[in-house]
């Protein structure tokens, strides 16, 4: 600490003087940032989606507050336009909120339709579960037959999503609609889409062999351990 006119220390970072009881750094250092992108992202200090922009930095010497030498390069970092805080580039790969719900919704259809198809969608209490679930995941207006028709229309396809039970096509459409959401889920988010699931298998009677095998591709692909996937499966079939 500064005491007096005329007296001057050092800091670690650079000369300072005093000039009329002020202090003035001599040699510093200053970083130039330059926009290369922008967009909407999910912003840690807010809380909230926010728009962002995508920064590259040069940092150099200064001298009396002016740039001399350059230092070389900083960054990148993503600067929230709201809070105007700066966070590392991986703080992209977090969904918004927006695109966290849809693909939270999408996960949900896909889960109900790979069950139905194991299962069939004879029984309608089978399928009343199905839609109960589907909707409270934001498909407002999903219906008992367009489920059934979308079952219906897989089945009758090429192969590529249904074929022996959990066979490679479904693995792959759950895997595809389940793997990006599961790192951002905590353990009961993910146990809630399994359990759903299994009540839908349920409401018709057991598990079938088929319907066993979707959910269990189902916690896998939530990244649930084969024991936890057992637990929750078994819980399922004790009433409430």
């Amino acid at each position: 600490m500064l005491q007096g006119r005329g007296r001057g220390s050092r800091d670690g970072r650079g000369v300072r003087v005093v000039r009329r009881g002020r202090t003035a750094r001599v040699l510093g250092s200053r970083t130039v940032w330059t926009g290369v992108g922008d967009g909407e992202f999910f912003c840690p200090g807010c809380g909230g989606d926010r728009n962002y922009q995508r920064l590259t930095g040069r940092r150099r010497f200064t001298l009396l507050g002016v740039p001399v030498l350059p230092r070389g390069e900083t960054g990148p970092v993503v600067e929230c336009a709201a809070c105007q805080c700066h966070f590392g580039t991986d703080v992209l790969d977090h969904p918004t909120t927006t695109r966290f719900s849809a693909m939270l919704r999408d996960a949900v259809h896909t889960v109900a339709l790979a069950v139905l198809a194991a299962g069939g969608t004879h029984a309608r209490h089978t399928l009343e579960t199905a839609v109960t679930g589907v909707r409270a995941a934001g498909f407002d207006d999903c219906t008992e037959d367009q489920l059934a028709a979308l079952v219906e229309a897989l089945a009758a396809d090429t192969g590529r999503l249904f074929g022996p039970p959990c066979g490679p096509g479904l693995a792959i459409e759950l895997h595809e609609a389940l793997d990006p959401l599961a790192p951002h889920l905590a353990a009961p988010g993910r146990e809630s889409i399994l359990l759903q699931g299994a009540r839908i298998a349920l409401a018709d009677g057991p598990y079938t062999p088929a319907e066993r095998d979707v959910l269990t591709t189902v916690g896998a692909a939530l990244t649930i351990c084969g024991d936890d996937v057992t637990r929750l499966l078994a819980a399922a079939r004790t009433p409430s």
